[in-house]
């Protein structure tokens, strides 16, 4: 019973996600939306983490297999990917850098910020 209410939460929030993409008229996937509400319910406690813990993560785990597909794609493409897998090998490593530094950025100014508060 615990797994079917964490399943329904997280619907919920996926259905409340295809509501406001339905309504606000940005063009901003559903799935953004829902993921937007979720943080904010268990950010604004309206909801607790422990209420979607355990089928967030198993769901989490599953991510890797989203990619076979996509990869098997390649291979079966590869005349057409070959041309262009510098480039692309480029601009992947470019903004893998750029967003680790914005990360540890963030992070570094966050931790500031709650030490100030304490």
């Amino acid at each position: 019973v615990k797994y079917l209410k964490q399943v329904c939460l997280i619907l919920l929030f996926s259905f409340l996600g295809e509501v406001c993409r339905y309504f606000i008229p940005i063009m901003i996937p559903a799935s953004i939306y829902g993921i937007g509400l979720l943080f904010a319910a268990l950010a604004l406690k309206i909801i607790r983490i422990e209420d979607v813990r355990e089928t967030g993560s198993f769901l989490t785990s599953l991510l890797p297999l989203l990619f076979v597909a996509p990869t098997v794609a390649l291979m079966e493409y590869w005349h057409l990917v070959k041309p262009v897998l510098l480039p692309f090998a480029l601009i992947s490593f470019v903004v893998t850098i750029l967003v680790f530094a914005a990360s540890g950025l963030v992070t570094k100014w966050m931790i500031g910020r709650r030490k100030k508060d304490d």
